[in-house]
């Protein structure tokens, strides 16, 4: 299966990273891409104004919905800011329609970046978004993958749920930050696939964002084994890359750490 992680660079300017992002299904989709995987936080990053939370059949969705129909290819849209119930919060919420357009699942950030690292980095996502609490699966083609977002990535007992749960793919949108990025994005991401003998599939926000934000990039793909097999240069733009399940089959059969676990989970 061809698959393609976009990355971009969002601002507050909504329109504007909706266009860059249909730009880059369109270059991914005339690479051959069947999955097109784009960053957290898609459609808004910043804080002069708080961003327009939607419905799951808002604008937001509608718009990807449309692009996955007329390219005739599966589309994830990162995240986007969700309404709930609460009208102080949001959610952040990842949306993957199919190649018609149809809504094939939704999952919602379960763990929240509330981080302070004095002098460097202070950010407190819960003060605007409610976790979500649901473990979220999907059939694309006859693979399982399974869903996450950006700091989700540090707790190894989510993936292993996923890969429980059947998943052979992962997908980790994200808008790092470039103060933990440098140290942790990488060895995180080939840490998931190790573990859980699965792809991981990392689309990343990159470059400054207001206010005062930097992210990271570096958007990824990392096969089974660990191995980075694809990696976006510091900029904005698509990486392509071609996922073998014939490999990932013999790897979990000729070291089967899945199988050979003695503790449950459960």
């Amino acid at each position: 299966m061809r698959i393609a992680v976009c990355q971009v660079n969002s601002r507050e300017d909504r329109g504007a990273n909706l266009a860059v992002a249909r730009k880059l299904l369109q270059q991914a989709a005339d690479q051959g891409a069947r999955l097109v995987v784009l960053p957290e936080y898609l459609d808004y990053l910043g804080a002069a104004t708080r961003p327009v939370a939607e419905p799951v059949d808002g604008e937001f969705g509608q718009f990807f919905a449309h692009a996955a129909r007329t390219l005739g290819i599966w589309v994830h849209t990162g995240s986007f800011h969700e309404v709930s119930p609460d009208r102080d919060h949001t959610y952040n919420t990842s949306l993957l329609f199919d190649p018609r357009g149809e809504l094939a699942a939704a999952y919602r950030k379960i763990h929240l970046y509330d981080v302070e690292i004095p002098g460097r980095v202070s950010f407190r996502e819960s003060a605007h978004i409610a976790p979500g609490a649901e473990i979220v699966t999907a059939d694309i083609e006859g693979i399982r993958f399974g869903f996450s977002i950006c700091y989700d990535l540090r707790f190894p007992e989510l993936y292993r749920r996923l890969a429980d749960a059947g998943a052979q793919v992962v997908l980790v949108p994200a808008a790092f930050m470039l103060h933990t990025g440098r140290d942790h994005w990488e060895v995180l991401l080939r840490a998931r696939a190790i573990e859980n003998q699965c792809y991981v599939l990392a689309a990343a926000q990159i470059g400054d964002h207001e206010p005062g934000r930097t992210c990271y990039g570096r958007s990824m793909v990392v096969d089974p084994w660990g191995i980075v097999i694809a990696q976006a240069p510091d900029s904005i733009g698509v990486t392509v890359a071609d996922l073998d399940f014939d490999r990932l089959a013999t790897i979990r059969a000729e070291l089967p750490s899945l199988a050979n676990r003695r503790l449950s989970s459960g």
